[in-house]
């Protein structure tokens, strides 16, 4: 008795825990189908997930003193807030909030938050990157338009997915190590916001990507190399 009564107690705290905000690399990818606020499947649009360490690339729409728009799509933008602590680089090469310009092309990685229409997320940028490596792969337009309530999931995979894959396995992390992985995640497929980057048990990532209707995860090896896409 009284172990069944510790059992229901820690389900109990897993949950609670489970839908609070938690800092990246502490929580846990939840069970396949039913993360928190998300719809079942976790194929239908963008889930409305804690904020964790995320991603997007577009082109510079405005900019203002504190922030920037980016167009990722037609019809499709977010908002990139960035502070006194966000650093700038072209390339490779360390640059400064002056480069981000109207028309430039850039990477921006912080913390996501997924809004309920194609436009509406926002990235609080720890790093921007103007003119990032890679133009990400053309997709069919039923693919990668913004997604629309109601649409149908697009069943497809491309590459390599981990072996023995099952979403909402891993633990989500953030840091150098998530960065590099949106980095080559958002290299190969742009048009969504990546919202969280999961380690996998074989040490390969998933970077999960909402807001088209495919590729909703990128893989990327240990080596931060792009693998495949589902």
């Amino acid at each position: 008795m009284l172990s069944g009564a510790l059992a229901m107690g820690a389900a109990g705290a897993a949950m609670a825990q489970d839908q609070s905000a938690q800092p990246a690399g502490q929580a846990q990818a939840g069970p396949r189908g039913n993360r928190p606020g998300g719809p079942p499947g976790g194929q239908q649009g963008p889930e409305r997930a804690p904020p964790s360490i995320g991603g997007i690339v577009g082109t510079v729409d405005s900019v203002s003193a504190s922030s920037f728009v980016v167009t990722l799509s037609p019809g499709h933008k977010a908002t990139v807030e960035t502070a006194s602590d966000t650093t700038y680089r072209t390339g490779k090469s360390p640059t400064s909030a002056s480069a981000v310009k109207e028309g430039e092309r850039v990477l921006a990685i912080g913390l996501a938050t997924v809004g309920r229409a194609n436009s509406g997320s926002t990235i609080k940028a720890s790093e921007v990157i103007v003119r990032p490596a890679g133009g990400g792969h053309a997709t069919p337009s039923e693919e990668g338009v913004p997604f629309q309530q109601g649409a149908a999931p697009v069943a497809k995979e491309v590459g390599k997915v981990p072996a023995n894959y099952v979403q909402g396995e891993g633990t989500i992390i953030g840091g150098p190590e998530a960065s590099k992985a949106i980095q080559a995640a958002l290299a190969a497929y742009t048009g969504g916001v990546v919202n969280r980057v999961v380690k996998l048990s074989t040490g390969e990532y998933e970077v999960h990507n909402v807001g088209v209707r495919w590729p909703h995860h990128l893989f990327v090896n240990k080596d931060f190399k792009f693998i495949g896409a589902q």
